[in-house]
């Protein structure tokens, strides 16, 4: 499977719903967690690095939502 050419214009992947909820949060393709909120994501790019990471998650140059709606984290 060929990368997503979007994914290496964004650092950051927050993937898919996981069924159980959550979702895994990679940064340069190094996985960083699993978040079930914002304030997840912001603390594992906080830990990578970003001290203010808050304002890039709707920024696409940053981040990229991938298979489901930005800021929703229930179960798919």
């Amino acid at each position: 499977m060929s990368p997503d050419p979007a994914d290496a214009q964004a650092p950051i992947v927050v993937h898919h719903p996981s069924p159980s909820g959550g979702r895994r949060v990679t940064a340069r393709g190094q996985i960083l967690g699993l978040a079930h909120s914002d304030h997840d994501v912001v603390e594992f790019l906080r830990r990578a690095g970003l001290p203010d990471a808050e304002g890039l998650l709707d920024d696409p140059a940053w981040v990229r939502w991938r298979g489901g709606r930005a800021h929703h984290y229930e179960a798919a």
